[in-house]
């Protein structure tokens, strides 16, 4: 899943950033800023015009991203409920 589409304060982790290009600027500051794998994200708010941009936790900093920013960074959902 991608972080654009996860629906607002659900927990996820960070799988990876996706570069589009080689030497990709946007995914490499990414990750400077945190989005790299194990990390718990969350989306908190959306903006009001067609949902621009997302603010979203990484850690405990918060970032404001465009949705084309989100799409690069892949998630997988927190288990709600840890197994026995």
């Amino acid at each position: 899943m991608k972080l654009s589409e996860l629906p607002r304060r659900t927990a996820a982790t960070v799988e990876s950033v996706d570069d589009q290009i080689a030497n990709d600027t946007i995914a490499r500051r990414l990750r400077e800023l945190g989005f790299v794998s194990g990390e718990r994200v969350e989306v908190v708010a959306a903006g009001p015009l067609s949902a621009e941009p997302l603010l979203v936790q990484v850690g405990y900093t918060r970032f404001a991203l465009r949705r084309s920013e989100a799409a690069r960074v892949r998630v997988k959902l927190l288990d709600a409920e840890p197994r026995s």
